[in-house]
């Protein structure tokens, strides 16, 4: 992978750099990150296109150690972390509008949301104590912590069956999905949770139930965090509250658009009652798309994340036979919120995949 490649994983940070450089711009400048992420980078996935190049194999273990790349994973960290304390003193300085502060706030969702939780996802599937720590640590900036439980031991488990609250079904709407996704996602990380202490013969109500305090931390951080800024100003500062729920709610929205856009009709092969085909890179959409894999680290070749889910993100593989998205994730999302324009799409490519691929392989 040349030097020039690995810069294109920085363009990440193009999100909070747009989200601070359109609100110092004013006025319509604070929507200058939705702008980006919804115009500019479909335009870009459009005309560059897709790279479907792999790593060559002698290369994959090389890379797959090189410390840069979880630097610039670290460096997210810190990064969102300072952006946030910024953005809740923005907030609190009453220098913006009613119409102003809805574009600062969506844009910093799809900032925490659009890169953050990507960044908490990739860090979140390692063994290292340390990345698992920034990984909770930045769901805990939105309020999903249980995403830690629930895409590991239960996503990555029973994607594509009926089992898997994270995977869309085929003519469900977005809103549906979104609805049942958040709900039953939530309720199976507390089953899983409770499960692993009964193996344990622990308690489910002990302080080992880590959906405890992935529960009540969002909640203590919160009101920590109004009350801090509330002394600081010599009043109530609801503004903070309101700001960090509302991009915490996109941010997880933006994560659930993702899901359905990854999973939508994809359903593995039923051997017996509840054991199904092994997961496989035909169980996930894939897309290629140069730009907005840059700015996602890789997630959308999402078909090998999920045959493969240990494998770091610089390294990830394109399959020609894997379903393919016809664009980016950006340009998938905005199609996803049209319910009849994403079943007119999508549907037909589903179906013709299946028939020319998936069923002769299987």
């Amino acid at each position: 992978m040349n030097f020039s490649k690995k810069l294109g994983f920085f363009s990440a940070f193009s999100l909070p750099l747009m989200l601070v450089i359109g609100y110092y711009i004013g006025g319509i400048g604070n929507y200058l990150t939705i702008i980006f992420v919804f115009g500019a980078i479909p335009l870009l996935d459009h005309f560059i296109g897709t790279d479907t190049e792999n790593i060559d194999k002698e290369q994959e273990e090389e890379l797959s150690q090189e410390s840069f790349f979880k630097l610039v994973l670290y460096t997210w960290v810190f990064v969102q972390l300072s952006i946030l304390l910024w953005a809740m003193s923005i907030i609190v300085s009453d220098l913006l509008v009613w119409w102003e502060i809805i574009g600062f706030i969506i844009s910093l969702g799809l900032v925490t949301g659009g890169v953050g939780i990507t960044v908490a996802h990739e860090l979140g599937h390692k063994t290292n104590k340390l990345d698992q720590f920034f990984a909770k640590t930045l769901l805990f900036t939105v309020g999903y912590m249980h995403f830690f439980i629930e895409h590991n031991r239960g996503h990555h488990v029973w994607v594509a069956t009926p089992h898997d609250a994270a995977t869309s079904q085929k003519n469900e709407t977005f809103y549906h999905f979104w609805k049942r996704s958040i709900t039953n996602s939530y309720k199976h990380a507390w089953k899983l949770e409770n499960e692993r202490l009964e193996r344990k013969k622990v308690s489910k109500n002990s302080s080992e139930n880590a959906m405890i305090w992935y529960t009540i931390l969002p909640i203590v951080g919160l009101t920590l965090t109004t009350l801090y800024f509330s002394l600081l100003e010599g009043r109530f500062v609801w503004e903070v509250s309101v700001l960090l729920i509302a991009q915490a709610i996109i941010a997880f929205s933006l994560l659930e658009a993702v899901n359905y856009v990854e999973h939508y009709g994809i359903v593995r092969k039923e051997i017996t009652p509840n054991r199904y085909e092994r997961v496989n890179p035909f169980h996930s959409w894939n897309s290629s798309h140069k730009v907005s894999n840059f700015i996602l680290f890789q997630l959308q070749r999402h078909s090998d994340h999920h045959a493969f889910a240990v494998r770091e993100y610089q390294v990830l593989r394109h399959f020609d036979e894997s379903p393919q998205l016809p664009s980016g994730y950006p340009t998938m999302i905005l199609m996803a919120l049209v319910p009849n324009l994403w079943f007119k799409k999508m549907n037909p490519i589903l179906e013709h995949w299946k028939e020319a691929v998936y069923q002769k392989a299987t």
